[in-house]
């Protein structure tokens, strides 16, 4: 089964979501907004991407927080995605053991289909 992690509202999910309706893709989503991610699952996920790739820096809640002023290292950016679910790039997509962070219709046509 496909694990879909983001927000509702978030374009780039909405486009995943869609990808896997037009598809004929079973999946489940989890919402941000109204179950929390655990830190352990952010961890698991650092194993198979990197910061840079799941720590959403151009984010409105990047901006908000003031973060770059910050100058955060890995540790720091890590502590903020366990508080703060929103500064995760989304979509977060799980599948076969295998991890995607973001929306590319290309990547997902390879992925999928």
């Amino acid at each position: 089964m496909i694990k879909v992690y983001g927000i509702k509202n978030c374009d780039s999910v909405k486009k995943a979501l869609s990808f896997f309706k037009k598809n004929n893709l079973e999946y489940e989503l989890f919402d941000f907004k109204s179950e929390p991610l655990p830190c352990e699952k952010i961890s698991e996920w650092l194993e198979k991407t990197d910061m840079k790739t799941l720590f959403n820096s151009r984010s409105t809640t990047y901006r908000n927080l003031k973060l770059k002023e910050m100058n955060l290292n890995e540790d720091e950016q890590k502590g903020w995605l366990c508080k703060e679910n929103l500064l995760i790039k989304r979509p977060v997509v799980e599948f076969n053991g295998s991890l995607l962070v973001g929306y590319k219709d290309d990547i997902y046509q390879r992925s999928f289909l």
